[in-house]
């Protein structure tokens, strides 16, 4: 798995920016710490939560990316298939 660091934190909002989806950190009432609005591809992650928090919030959403993988960079993509092992991604391509 990725290391909870602010880098590895970083390199999962930057694969969730090339998926299509917005991160933004926002405070509020979220029982189960994101959500994502209508459809949009707008994740909203509490702020409140610490760099590991964040991280797994993150990594709970992308367990979830059911879609075809639009082209990547070359470190998003290494880092999506590194993912796919450990969270299930059915949308990642070779």
């Amino acid at each position: 798995m990725v290391p909870t660091t602010k880098h590895s934190l970083k390199k999962l909002e930057t694969l969730l920016r090339e998926l299509g989806y917005t991160v933004r950190y926002e405070k509020g009432n979220f029982t189960s710490g994101y959500c994502l609005v209508e459809q949009r591809k707008i994740v909203i992650v509490n702020r409140f939560y610490d760099t590991e928090g964040r991280i797994n919030v993150l990594y709970d959403i992308l367990s979830q990316y059911r879609e075809p993988t639009p082209e990547l960079t070359a470190p998003s993509a290494k880092l999506l298939r590194r993912l796919a092992r450990f969270v299930g991604l059915s949308g990642e391509e070779e």
